[in-house]
């Protein structure tokens, strides 16, 4: 990856992913289950959004992280091949990565 012109790898890059993919499962991990949580989002001209559907709540979100976004994308194709189960994706993806 490059960052200001420099080449990081190594322990570095992969520490930098599980941080990414930390940040993306917390945001929605809240909003699982019977009892999840609604989530109150408010884009950059001021429409608010109150959900706690996880496609919404990724959709909605603007990230720029490279591992991040990849995680998003494979979340939303999740949602569209099965229609559901991308907080639990995205849950499982971290336990994963962060193993």
């Amino acid at each position: 990856m490059l960052l200001d012109g420099n080449r990081t790898s190594g322990q570095d890059v992969r520490s930098e992913n599980v941080t990414a993919a930390m940040a993306i499962a917390n945001v929605v991990k809240t909003s699982l289950g019977p009892v999840g949580l609604d989530k109150m989002l408010v884009d950059e001209i001021g429409d608010v959004t109150i959900t706690n559907d996880g496609a919404t709540i990724l959709s909605l979100l603007d990230i720029e992280h490279p591992a991040a976004k990849v995680l998003v994308d494979l979340a939303h194709l999740q949602d569209q091949e099965v229609g559901d189960g991308m907080i639990i994706y995205n849950i499982c993806t971290l336990t994963i990565i962060s193993l």
